[in-house]
């Protein structure tokens, strides 16, 4: 049976079948012997079909889930609970892939399917705060687990008795940067400190940053003249090469005074490009924020950039609660959400947003 939805069709919410079309069209230019021929173009072509086969794969899915649970309907000869029970959780699972897809239908921005570059650093507090900075690093990194993303490191200060004092990393998959732009702020833990021997209790903080990384094909003007590039030997643990060899690099572009700096690779060479990618990323944000200032001032709206705001307080004692200040969104299941379980937060603040627009 062809179960088809207004949603599918062209014209709907999500034009299914236009992006099928696409889909077919684009790989028929794969298909061309000479395909290869121009590497930058046959590039651009497979990525604009993985791009479309994000939405399409999850939307025929959900299309044949549907289409099964209304066969099993049509078929059904009097009650059974049993078969009731099952087409029930089916239907709740088909439900949650819906709500999923038109979550994602939101994430429209102009940047909002790139990679996301993440920066947390640790606030006033020394040790505690290092170490609350780590904890961080570490549910962001399960997050991107659980979502099957990858993480790559590009630089790590650690602290000087524990945790660490800043880390750079880029968290690569599809719509990255739509998702974790609503990370972006200030997050405070509340706990009985580990690091203090009368067992008192303790208020830390560490700020996040997101921006996208930007694609090549964006030009983004960076003069040579504005830039001073800076060697030094790479920290951390690691053996003879890190010990004795200036591969790390620092950038400072001095009209704006951004600094980025990356150490992850043994080459010089290597960490230099990355730094420049970590820069073309940091002038387009704000060059954007530039823009949104701007428009915000033109139309007299009463909006804020808030880029350093408390977003999100984590409470291990006396009780436990991580709450959302933005939305109101809580939970009392604390080691779940220092696991990675954060998506609850993240689709209540970008739904927030999505309504005022």
């Amino acid at each position: 049976m062809n179960f088809k939805t207004d949603w599918q069709k062209p014209g709907g919410i999500f034009d299914l079948e236009t992006k099928e079309a696409k889909i077919q069209e684009l790989e028929k230019i794969v298909a061309q012997p000479d395909f290869w021929n121009d590497n930058e173009k046959a590039r651009d072509v497979l990525s604009k079909v993985t791009e479309l086969k994000t939405w399409v794969t999850p939307c025929l899915e959900l299309t044949k889930g549907l289409s099964d649970i209304k066969d099993l309907l049509e078929m059904m000869e009097g009650d059974d609970p049993q078969l009731l029970k099952d087409l029930q959780t089916e239907l709740d699972l088909q439900e949650k892939a819906l709500g999923q897809i038109e979550f994602k239908a939101m994430l429209g921005g102009p940047q909002d399917k790139s990679d996301a570059i993440i920066s947390i650093n640790a606030g006033a507090g020394g040790t505690e705060s290092c170490d609350w900075a780590e904890m961080l690093f570490r549910l962001y990194s399960r997050w991107a687990e659980l979502h099957n993303f990858s993480i790559q490191v590009f630089d790590i200060l650690s602290g000087e008795e524990a945790g660490i004092k800043s880390v750079t990393f880029l968290v690569k998959g599809d719509f990255a940067y739509g998702y974790l732009k609503a990370e972006r702020g200030v997050h405070r833990l509340v706990r009985l400190s580990p690091f203090d021997s009368n067992n008192r209790r303790h208020t830390s903080f560490a700020s996040l940053d997101s921006i996208p990384q930007v694609e090549d094909s964006i030009e983004i003007e960076i003069d040579d003249k504005d830039l001073r590039i800076d060697t030094y030997r790479a920290s951390g643990a690691g053996g003879q090469h890190v010990n004795k060899t200036d591969s790390a690099v620092r950038i400072t572009h001095m009209p704006t005074g951004i600094v980025v700096q990356c150490q992850n690779d043994r080459s010089q060479i290597k960490n230099r490009a990355t730094s420049m990618k970590l820069l073309r990323a940091r002038l387009y944000e704000l060059q954007q924020r530039k823009k949104e200032e701007a428009l915000q001032k033109e139309y007299g709206t009463k909006d804020k950039i808030e880029w350093g705001s408390q977003i999100r307080s984590y409470v291990l004692h006396p009780y436990n609660m991580v709450k959302d200040h933005r939305t109101n969104v809580e939970t009392s299941n604390t080691s779940a959400v220092l696991d990675g379980d954060i998506d609850r937060f993240i689709e209540a603040y970008l739904k927030s947003i999505a309504s005022k627009k």
